[in-house]
């Protein structure tokens, strides 16, 4: 078969697999950057003993615990602890003092994979005496990587690099007084979890669920299409409080999105952004 005619078919089969998980189990994954998804599926056939693409699509429709394995693929499970130290010295510096004008505070961490992000803004505001006052809004459209968050479990040999970002993060404490380690691993503070509260959640096909101060959303965007980013960014917009606060991944951005018009620059660098005010 000529390469160019390969490829047309492959691509082909990529778009009917697409089409029959959402049709079948109402995730979207059309939308998200293809060429990603067609590294990450070549991956996936090998784990399911599968040649082509038409043959996974088989096995999804009719075995749903190929589907659950597959989403292990489909979704990026790349995340640290205070990943981008620079981003949370930022919010401790520059949102933090705003945030303390409000009596309570909303976060939503969106495709917050298995839960290092939503941890570090749980010891962030802890450490600036506002966790006692905030709910953490932690969402994935994985339901594996959701249970790993909630456990707040972690390799021990990760703790090194954790603490690292936590302290060029403008930590105030030892990262170690929020953890124990045992059995090489290290189980988050159970107080750290009851400020959270973790759900299923698809920037693709959901809704705005609540009314948050911050939603940080890193390294979700650039795995999306233009118009699932600029669905997201929409609902990001209108999930925040007046004047509320958006953090964004390092190369993503509000700028030449369709949202653009409704952010303003606020620490540009590290990619936060604070919702325009209304007219």
């Amino acid at each position: 078969m000529p390469t160019s005619t390969r490829v047309h078919t492959e691509e082909i089969e990529q778009r009917l697999l697409l089409d029959a998980i959402y049709h079948r189990y109402h995730y979207d994954f059309r939308e998200y950057a293809q060429a990603s998804l067609k590294r990450r599926l070549k991956s996936a056939l090998a784990e399911f003993g599968c040649k082509t693409l038409s043959q996974l699509q088989d096995r999804v429709l009719h075995e749903s615990s190929v589907f659950t394995g597959l989403l292990q693929y489909l979704t990026v499970q790349v995340s640290d602890m205070f990943r981008d130290p620079s981003y949370f010295l930022a919010l401790r510096r520059e949102v933090v003092p705003i945030l303390r004008t409000y009596p309570s505070i909303k976060v939503w961490v969106a495709g917050c994979s298995t839960g290092e992000e939503v941890y570090s803004l749980a010891i962030l505001l802890h450490e600036e005496g506002l966790l006692d006052r905030a709910l953490i809004y932690a969402t994935d459209i994985n339901p594996h990587a959701l249970r790993a968050a909630e456990q707040g479990v972690y390799d021990l040999d990760r703790a090194a690099a954790f603490t690292a970002n936590h302290a060029r993060a403008g930590g105030r404490s030892s990262l170690s007084d929020y953890y124990t380690a045992r059995y090489g691993r290290v189980v988050f503070d159970k107080t750290l979890r009851e400020h959270m509260v973790f759900s299923d959640h698809s920037l693709s096909t959901d809704s705005v669920f609540a009314e948050v101060h911050l939603v940080s959303c890193r390294n979700v965007l650039i795995y999306f299409e233009r118009d699932l980013q600029n669905r997201a960014l929409g609902l990001f917009h209108d999930a925040l409080v007046h004047r509320g606060f958006l953090g964004l991944g390092s190369k993503e951005s509000v700028r030449f999105s369709a949202l653009a018009g409704g952010f303003d620059d606020f620490v540009l660098d590290d990619r936060i952004y604070r919702k325009k005010a209304e007219l």
